[in-house]
């Protein structure tokens, strides 16, 4: 794919990821509509990449746990950019608490709004319109935790795995099309989300130890890495690379990570 030129929307880009993953498409030339929570973290990535001679994002606030905010997200892009030819499904929240204490309230329902169906309405907007073009891509940014759950995370791996399972179907659906369909399987990397997990008061001590001791990736590298998977139609971007075999050996993976993590 050529990128410059090209019209995409990035949610989850007021940080992390997201904000590594904007800054890298915006110096490919690429025309965006950010979107997360929070106006101000937004305004100021949307200011910094105008200030580096990119063009200047659309900023687009909104919150994507509450139910139709994804398909109004999709309407407001449209009339901001015109097109989208680049959809980046990034934005996600982290879960808290173990399996047998997440039951199914209201954190465990936005849960599965922000991470899965937000996608999921997202790609039903503005998919349709890329495959009637012959030509588009679909970024769907997955984890690793899909395959090989870490404890006290709630409903968060769940939600990652379903994400990672309507994405390797989308891709067979859209096969010939001319859409290309990426999923990314993060593992550790440092962003907000991950220190903020680290700093967590209720993790084990085994866990808190051995943390230590697990590579950790930096988003601008990962960012990168999704760059060069749209131009070189690549599918699948797990990173670190050092966890390249986990998608391929699932059941090894999660015993190496019960050892590691388990009290």
């Amino acid at each position: 794919m050529e990128l410059r030129g090209r019209k995409a929307l990035v949610t989850g880009a007021s940080k992390g990821i997201g904000e590594a993953v904007a800054r890298a498409l915006a110096a490919e030339g690429v025309v965006l509509a950010i979107s997360a929570r929070r106006l101000e973290a937004l305004e100021a990535l949307a200011d910094s990449v105008a200030s580096s001679g990119a063009v200047r994002p659309s900023v687009l606030a909104v919150d994507l746990s509450k139910r139709g905010e994804a398909e109004a997200l999709a309407t407001r892009t449209l009339a901001a950019l015109g097109n989208v030819d680049i959809l980046i499904n990034n934005a996600a929240a982290e879960g808290e608490g173990s399996y047998s204490e997440a039951g199914d309230g209201e954190h465990a329902r936005e849960l599965f709004e922000t991470n899965y169906w937000s996608p999921m309405a997202l790609t039903r907007a503005l998919v349709p319109p890329m495959v009637a073009r012959g030509s588009g891509a679909v970024v769907n940014v997955s984890s690793l935790g899909a395959i090989t759950p870490i404890p006290r995370t709630g409903h968060y791996p769940s939600t990652k795995a379903a994400l990672a399972i309507a994405t390797e179907a989308l891709r067979v659906e859209l096969n010939g099309s001319g859409v290309q369909v990426v999923l990314v399987f993060p593992g550790l990397v440092n962003t907000p989300m991950y220190r903020a997990f680290k700093a967590r008061p209720d993790l084990g001590i085994k866990m808190r130890r051995n943390f230590g001791f697990m590579p950790v990736g930096r988003a601008t590298a990962l960012a990168q890495l999704l760059v060069s998977a749209l131009r070189r139609e690549r599918r699948t971007i797990v990173y670190p690379r050092v966890y390249a075999a986990t998608p391929l050996i699932p059941t090894l993976s999660r015993w190496v990570t019960r050892q590691l993590l388990a009290d």
